[in-house]
């Protein structure tokens, strides 16, 4: 199995996530860059999750239907034809990092995972972090990780 590579502008690896994107500033997706998809994906998989959220892991963004051809997302959108699903917060698509107040001083960590898939693939509109690892886990061709940080 490859890995993908997969990168911000707005964040280095295990760095923090600018406010702008989190739920309390601007609550714009970050953009993403990647490369190194294997040529018989036929789809990607975008999944952002919260594993220090205190009611578990938090879906914050999946996406699923992505062109395996595109290079990446700008801030703010997803390409043409891709599916954004319910988050956490229970609204489709991106749900910006919102730590409890008073959660303690450490960061929490969002994993960005991009998954490259053989076909279509079936998970509930509305999935926990779980249930979408349960698809996306075992039916990856390659995947990539980007962590990012936020503290408020």
């Amino acid at each position: 199995m490859s890995d993908i590579e997969l990168r911000s502008s707005a964040f280095h690896d295990h760095e923090m996530i600018p406010r702008r994107h989190a739920l309390e500033g601007e609550n714009l997706s970050p953009p993403l860059a990647w490369s190194g998809v294997p040529d018989e994906a036929a789809e990607l998989a975008l999944l952002c999750e919260d594993p220090d959220a205190p009611s578990g892991t938090f879906v914050h963004w999946l996406v699923t239907g992505i062109d395996p051809h595109a290079q990446g997302l700008p801030a703010g959108r997803t390409t043409p034809g891709s599916h954004p699903h319910t988050n956490g917060y229970g609204e489709s698509g991106w749900g910006g990092p919102l730590p409890p107040v008073g959660d303690g001083d450490d960061a929490h960590r969002y994993y960005f995972r991009l998954y490259a898939l053989p076909g279509p693939v079936s998970i509930p509109e509305a999935p926990t972090a779980g249930e979408a690892h349960r698809v996306l886990d075992e039916q990856q061709l390659a995947c990539g990780t980007l962590v990012g940080l936020y503290r408020r």
